[in-house]
């Protein structure tokens, strides 16, 4: 994003959503060599675009060096492995998906969803840029081509004869920096008659519940409906339907054809849900200014709740090395000084130490061990399911706290 100007349309972008400050990208773990070696920080500077209502930051590092080794392993999530499974078993039946039909997933991670598909006898396809994660979808038997996905790729699997029945990408499409080269490559890759599905976070509830801390570098753009149907628009694809979801806090998932065609049949969800945005104010600039006072408040009141508990003598832990938690610790400034540590279950994490706040993450076993005071789920998305994994810490009388949309401890 040179110069400060739209990746989507080019526009001059001048409108602050969220200054976080200085931070270390939010998914580069340390090892305990890397605590004493000079790590580099970034601005971490959401604007928004006054002409297309596209939220990013600027692109500091180059997707190879953000997504070639990556720490997040999906299947380590079981409420991710079930929204995965069913939503294998609703476009199956949705779009009459069979042997003869072909499912691309790009992002496919560690072929968490595909594989799903995989016993259902469909042909499938991944591509996922992470070498480390890759390699664990192809042991799953899940065939992963390990590249990153835009215009040239697409060529070449058309040439191959590998175009996509149903193209796929969930939590992708904020982490594309050539916005409209992937965009490109959807269009070259689906066939005639294919369909598009993508996830993605929801704009809207971003700023209704104070979702700040879902910021961070891996994450260029920020999406509403209206700014999505534009991108679209642009390059020959046409939404015909919209769900809301309760993943990440609130996503939408979006399906798009060929903008030729006219089947599948147009809902009237993505007008609805466009409506719903425009009366929330995501198409004019004050609601994009007032989102910044709201951040900062967020601050000073868990920077408050947390001076209260340690004067008290209390002690406080972490649950998830999300990353969404390092942008909450790098903003606020928080680290040993408030929290031990961060229990998180997947190996791949465990030993290795947060980005800026140095906190070190183990396993969950810790927490019993430690018996803390108060259990802070840093991936509040997925409360209700580390609460029940974790409910034993009401047994010396552990409390949980989540931090969005501000700090508050559970009853």
């Amino acid at each position: 994003m040179s110069e400060c100007r739209c990746r989507f349309c080019g526009a001059h972008l001048t409108l602050t959503f969220a200054d976080l400050g200085m931070s270390p990208l939010s998914n580069a773990y340390l090892d305990e060599g890397g605590l004493h070696r000079m790590e580099p920080y970034y601005p971490l500077h959401a604007r928004v675009c006054d002409n297309c209502w596209l939220v990013q930051v600027d692109a500091f590092e180059s997707p190879e060096v953000l997504f070639g080794d990556y720490a997040y392993f999906s299947s380590y999530a079981d409420n991710w492995l079930r929204h995965a499974r069913a939503y294998v078993q609703a476009m199956i039946h949705r779009f009459d998906l069979s042997a003869k039909s072909h499912v691309v997933e790009i992002a496919s991670n560690d072929g968490y969803l595909l594989q799903y598909f995989r016993q259902a006898e469909i042909p499938v396809l991944g591509i996922e840029p992470a070498r480390n994660i890759a390699a664990v979808a192809e042991k799953k038997g899940v065939r992963t081509l390990c590249r990153f996905f835009g215009s040239d790729i697409a060529r070449q699997l058309v040439a191959d004869g590998q175009r996509a029945d149903l193209l796929l990408g969930n939590n992708v499409l904020a982490h594309v920096p050539d916005l409209n080269d992937f965009v490109a490559g959807l269009k070259i890759l689906l066939k005639p008659r294919g369909v598009i599905t993508l996830e993605f976070p929801h704009l809207l509830r971003l700023i209704a519940d104070n979702q700040f801390d879902t910021i961070y570098h891996e994450h260029f753009s920020y999406f509403s409906l209206l700014t999505v149907q534009q991108v679209l628009d642009r390059h020959g694809l046409s939404l015909f339907d919209v769900e809301e979801l309760p993943t990440h806090g609130g996503s939408l998932r979006i399906f798009a054809r060929h903008a030729e065609m006219t089947l599948p049949q147009a809902t009237g969800h993505v007008e609805r849900i466009k409506t719903i945005e425009r009366i929330a104010g995501l198409d004019q600039p004050r609601v994009y200014g007032a989102f910044a006072m709201h951040v900062r408040e967020s601050k000073r009141a868990l920077l408050e709740c947390f001076i209260g508990i340690k004067r008290a003598g209390k002690t406080i832990v972490g649950y998830g090395a999300a990353a969404k938690g390092n942008t909450l610790f790098n903003y606020c400034g928080i680290g040993s000084d408030f929290i031990d540590y961060v229990a998180d279950r997947s190996p791949h994490k465990q030993g290795r130490f947060l980005p800026g706040s140095h906190l070190p993450v183990v396993a969950p076993e810790k927490i019993s061990e430690t018996r803390p005071d108060y259990v802070l789920i840093l991936p509040w998305n997925l409360q209700h399911e580390i609460i029940e994994q974790m409910s034993h810490i009401r047994q010396w009388g552990g409390r949980f706290m989540v931090p969005i949309p501000t700090i508050q401890v559970l009853p």
